[in-house]
Parts: structure tokens; C-alpha cells; sequence
């Protein structure tokens, strides 16, 4: 499959299937996320940034948005160059995409003055996004990786 696919059907997944899913504490996993991680260790780092700008805007666009046109844009941008630079082992750098996506996204939306974002978006919701995200990343990263170049080191 290739990155043209994976990351659309990341977003799909995210907004069809995994939004609905009532999990506990209210947060989500970020598939969309993952797929861009996983595609951008294995493309590269300009690879990486304009696939996760795409991505981005797909979540932008997507309904339900309900956040400011463009953040999602920059924050996948900003994780697809990350992840394509790649930071000593894989596990190392979907570690620091993990953490670095939700944090970006929430700060950013608090210096934009996103009415959403407040101290609580920093105490509930970006850790269960992160602790939620951690949990799916070995089968995201795989099924991501299969997207990339044949030398994808998992």
C-alpha cells in the first residue's frame, strides 16, 4: 500500500471509526498521526513534511472541525519533517513524535486563542491522547512502515 493510500485511510479510520469509540477519560488515539510518522521514517524528512501538510489539511477539512483552519496542517508538517529526520531508533523517534503532536497542536491553539484550549486540555486530554496514541503505535507504525521504502527498519 502506498503513502498516496495509507494516510487518507488513517484519516477515514480516525474520523469514521475511532472518534465514535467512547473510550475511557474522554480522549483519543491519533492514527493520523502514527501514519504520518510511519511514512515520513521511511520517505524522509521533505517527504515527511508534505505528507503530513496534506494530512493535515485533510483533518482540517474534515467535519466535525471545530479548530482553527491550518493547525493541524503546521502540527503534521512539523511531526512528517521530525520523523523523517529520523532521531537514533525508530522506537525513539515515534516515542518523540507521540508526545511532540498533541502538545504542538494544544499550544498552538492556546497562542491562537482557540476557546477549547484551556489548563484542562493540558491535564486530561493531551495526556490520554498521548497514553492512547503510545498504545497503538506498534500496529499503526507497522501497517504505516509497509507504505515506505523497502529498506523501513522496524
Amino acid at each position: 500500500m502506498t503513502a498516496l493510500l495509507v494516510v487518507p485511510l488513517a484519516v477515514l479510520l480516525q474520523v469514521i471509526l475511532v472518534n465514535r469509540v467512547p473510550l475511557p477519560g474522554g480522549g483519543t488515539p491519533d492514527l493520523v498521526l502514527l501514519a504520518v510518522t510511519g511514512v515520513a521514517m521511511a520517505r524522509g524528512p521533505a517527504t515527511g513534511a508534505v505528507i503530513g501538510f496534506c494530512a493535515g489539511l485533510l483533518v482540517d477539512v474534515m467535519p466535525p472541525a471545530a479548530h482553527l483552519m491550518g493547525l493541524y496542517a503546521f502540527t503534521l508538517a512539523v511531526i512528517g519533517y521530525v520523523a523523517g529526520r529520523g532521531l537514533g531508533t525508530p522506537v525513539t523517534t515515534v516515542m518523540l513524535c507521540v508526545l511532540l503532536g498533541p502538545l504542538l497542536a494544544a499550544g498552538l491553539g492556546g497562542l491562537i486563542s482557540d476557546p477549547r484550549v484551556n489548563v484542562d486540555t493540558f491535564t486530561d486530554q493531551v495526556p490520554l491522547t498521548i497514553a492512547y496514541t503510545f498504545f497503538l503505535s506498534p500496529v499503526v507504525m507497522w501497517w504505516a512502515g509497509r507504505a515506505g521504502e523497502p529498506g523501513y527498519a522496524t
